[in-house]
């Protein structure tokens, strides 16, 4: 595996790579791999001929400068799970590389609601530093083809977005997630929960299955209803409710959001309807540690 450090190197090494027309796949990520993280760099061998991984932990991205200060560093470890799943090239720079003109940011995109919503609410500057560093790495990689996790689903949207009003050349694959033999999402965090928690921590994905499983039986009725010209009654505010409250019940956990929304827009959804594509997606702190996850139907 080629380790890279620099733009101007990553750039001519990609250059000559499509001079050879090579595909290029490209997995961006802030380190502390895991299964979820390989999963992309599979699927990026299967569709390329190279893949690329970044590390960079981007400091502009973290509203909390505590929860940037606390995220796990385990280059050596990372650098040793990229040789085995066979990664073609790491691209590793360091802040000055990314910024060396400093953090600010004079080219923000306006992202609309879907910026300003769930994680754009409580994480205020969250996607503006996301955003900046993706357009950064896709840049100086140029892959033909963008992976990333479904966990980071709002995050997939604003990269959509942005490499649509940047017009890049690039396709994203936004793909599974990958999870624990409990059912918890896998994430860098999760190693900063203790014993405990991580038990607990499960409660996430066994409610957000929860809800998938009644929304299902609730399309039937819906279904059933509309075929006999009745109107359906079922509120989302009613099963965002249920689900706060499963979660909320154990007192180890503060949570910020559990709702669910149009897949395509994030916009809220008054009722169900059979052919609505939906997302649940929850927020919450346990042990001093904020977890995401969401379930699609």
């Amino acid at each position: 595996m080629l380790i890279l450090k620099t733009q101007k190197d990553i750039n001519n090494q990609i250059l000559a790579l499509k001079k050879g027309k090579k595909k290029i796949g490209f997995v961006p990520t802030m380190g502390a791999l895991h299964e979820g993280h390989l999963s992309l760099i599979k699927r990026s061998k299967q569709e390329n001929e190279v893949t690329v991984c970044s590390i960079f932990v981007n400091p502009t991205q973290f509203n909390d400068k505590k929860d940037f200060e606390k995220y796990p560093i385990t280059i050596e470890k990372d650098i040793e799970m990229l040789l085995q799943a066979k990664c073609d090239i790491l691209f590793l720079p360091n802040v000055a590389e990314m910024y060396p003109s400093g953090f600010k940011n004079t080219e923000k995109i306006d992202f609309g609601f879907i910026a300003e919503t769930l994680e754009g609410e409580h994480r205020p500057g969250h996607f503006d530093g996301m955003a900046q560093i993706v357009e950064r790495l896709l840049r100086a990689v140029n892959p033909d083809s963008l992976y990333m996790g479904q966990k980071d689903y709002q995050q997939a949207m604003i990269c959509a977005a942005m490499i649509r009003a940047r017009k890049l050349k690039v396709k994203l694959c936004v793909c599974d997630i990958v999870r624990e033999k409990d059912g918890l999402a896998m994430s860098s965090r999760n190693v900063r929960l203790d014993t405990h928690s991580r038990k607990l921590a499960v409660e996430i994905s066994k409610t957000l299955k929860k809800l998938k499983a009644e929304v299902a039986g609730r399309k039937s009725q819906v279904l059933s209803l509309t075929t006999n010209n009745q109107q359906p009654t079922t509120l989302i505010k009613d099963l965002e409710e249920k689900a706060f409250k499963s979660l909320a019940k154990h007192p180890e956990f503060k949570v910020e959001y559990f709702v669910i929304r149009d897949a395509q827009t994030l916009k809220p959804i008054r009722s169900i309807k059979q052919d609505k594509k939906m997302v649940a997606l929850v927020a919450c702190w346990i042990d001093g540690v904020r977890l995401i996850d969401n379930m699609l139907f």
